[in-house]
């Protein structure tokens, strides 16, 4: 063999062994590593094969196992928006920065377009139409690669991901990237591991207790008959269906066919876990900041568990597989809007409830999974913290993403970044009973206590040992609020704001965040 042909061999054979390299879709130009942090590098070669890493100065290499698998960790940077390249065997990345790079996830409010949304949005629109250099993006197709943030690119991004990230790296000043996993009308079931959710201790005990409860022969029965109506509704439709589309017409809306009852601790249809695997764990490892979420309206699909149960084992399920200890999570108050706002002239604030006067009847209580109260108590999570949304206006896809956006970014430069102060409502922290009046302390009070919109401090209602509730006379007195009502005089609870709307509760904290919904009771 002469020269030339072992030259040729040579680069035929490493052309080759670097083909075998092969890496994850979150590894591809345009992309953002996480400062301050070891971050992850991962692929797969062939088995024993030795694979260089290299960035900013820095060299890695490690050997593929026997299963081709491979991993080197980069060392901590400082956030840079040089562009530079990312080496990995004979692949070249360009265009990589350092910075801050968050997740979003969950069901329609997260998964809908930017493009759906300007036309109702216009501080959404006016973004949408600039180019962040700084902001890169990466949607959930499974052909997905890292897109710099342009008009092009914006209108396709998760609206309320958008909302935030580019509000973000503005307040900030380094590279920020986006990484979005999220598909309409999904439970909160489908998006953690079927590992993570029989590993919950939580999740275990609600469907314990839950199951002497329920009835499933009588929930397969009635199934049976909704059934048996939907066949008939569906073949009262289908005709007009197909007229319709002869026509050219839309179709009449048709039936929606029931779900098969689940047994307790199972779905009612589909499989737990099945939006994680598909979306997730793709993403799994890569270093982040933290993750924003916003999903709750179709609860869990899990028989017997509730929402807030779930939410922890998906929570800690999370961080466990990331390995990168308890990264920030900030997840979106449910049901969207319901309340008042402290400032109107607010862009957040601009679709928030107008302030309404006191119901002739106290409402009844709120729904026990998916109210604010009960949306509340995910932040028992260690550094979880809640969006509130009260008052940035309602509806099941609120058309305010902007503003949901930019209160989100309010919760993490306080929370994340150390930036911000305030970034929740009061929170009833303790009561006391003296005589006929109940003074209530808060936590979170930022500024001060404060009450916003009509003359007079109102929301509250008020029980005697007999549970019955009238409105009561509330006011503040310093960080405290004192209640009382001339026709309770020996009063035994206090509630405020307690429905899933509330736009006649007016307590605030003077930093503008309205308070959250609390009882002293448990009757």
């Amino acid at each position: 063999m002469n020269s030339s042909t072992a030259l040729l061999a040579l680069l035929f054979t490493t052309s080759l062994l670097q083909a075998e390299v092969k890496l994850s879709k979150v590894f591809t130009p345009h992309m953002v590593l996480q400062r301050d942090m070891n971050a992850p590098i991962w692929g797969t070669a062939a088995p024993n094969e030795e694979v260089a890493v290299s960035f900013a100065g820095q060299k890695k290499s490690t050997k593929a196992g026997a299963d081709g698998r491979w991993s080197v960790k980069l060392d901590p940077m400082p956030a840079s928006a040089e562009s530079r390249t990312l080496t990995i065997g004979g692949i070249k990345i360009d265009d990589v920065l350092v910075g801050d790079v968050w997740i979003g996830s969950g069901q329609s409010n997260m998964d809908m377009p930017v493009a759906s949304y300007t036309q109702n949005d216009p501080v959404l629109d006016a973004a949408s139409k600039q180019s962040y250099p700084l902001l890169r993006l990466m949607r959930k197709n499974a052909d997905a690669t890292w897109e710099t943030s342009t008009p092009e690119t914006n209108v396709k991004m998760s609206a309320l991901l958008f909302s935030f990230g580019f509000a973000l790296q503005k307040e900030i000043g380094v590279p920020v990237g986006l990484m979005v996993g999220a598909v309409g009308g999904t439970p909160s079931g489908f998006w953690l591991s079927e590992e993570m959710y029989r590993d919950s201790a939580a999740c275990a005990e609600a469907v314990k207790k839950f199951a002497p409860t329920y009835d499933h022969a009588a929930m397969l029965k009635k199934y049976e008959a909704d059934k048996a109506k939907f066949d008939t509704d569906f073949a009262a439709w289908k005709p007009l269906a197909d007229a319709a589309k002869k026509e050219g017409k839309p179709a009449p809306r048709g039936p929606r066919p029931p779900q098969k009852p689940g047994k307790p601790g199972e779905t009612n249809g589909g499989k737990i876990g099945q939006l994680f695997e598909q979306f997730i764990r793709p993403y799994v490892g890569y270093g982040i900041k933290g993750v924003l979420w916003d999903q709750g309206e179709s609860r869990t699909n899990i028989v017997g568990v509730d929402q807030v149960a779930l939410m922890g084992a998906l929570i800690g399920g999370w961080r466990k597989a990331w390995g990168q200890g308890d990264f920030p999570w900030l997840y979106v108050e449910k049901p969207s809007g319901g309340g008042c706002a402290f400032d109107y002239t607010q862009p957040m604030n601009r679709l928030a409830e107008k302030f309404a006067k006191l119901p002739a009847t106290i409402p009844n209580t709120p729904d026990r999974e998916y109210s604010h109260v009960a949306f509340e108590q995910i932040m028992k999570y260690p550094n979880t913290h809640m969006v509130i949304s009260s008052d940035l206006g309602n509806g099941i896809h609120p058309p305010n993403k902007s503003g949901y956006g930019a209160r989100a970014v309010q919760v993490a430069l306080a929370v994340a970044y150390a930036k911000g102060s305030e970034y929740l409502g009061p929170q009833l922290a303790g009561h006391q009973i003296n005589g006929g009046k109940v003074t209530l302390s808060f936590k979170h009070l930022g500024k001060g206590l404060a009450f916003k919109n009509g003359d007079k401090l109102q929301g509250f209602s008020i029980a005697g040992a007999d549970k019955k509730f009238v409105w009561a006379d509330a006011v503040i007195d310093g960080d405290n609020v004192i209640v009382s009502s001339a026709t309770v005089p020996q009063p035994a609870a206090v509630r405020y704001a307690w429905s899933n709307a509330f736009q006649w509760a007016n307590l605030f904290n003077l930093d503008g965040f309205p308070a959250q919904p609390f009882r002293t009771d448990d009757w």
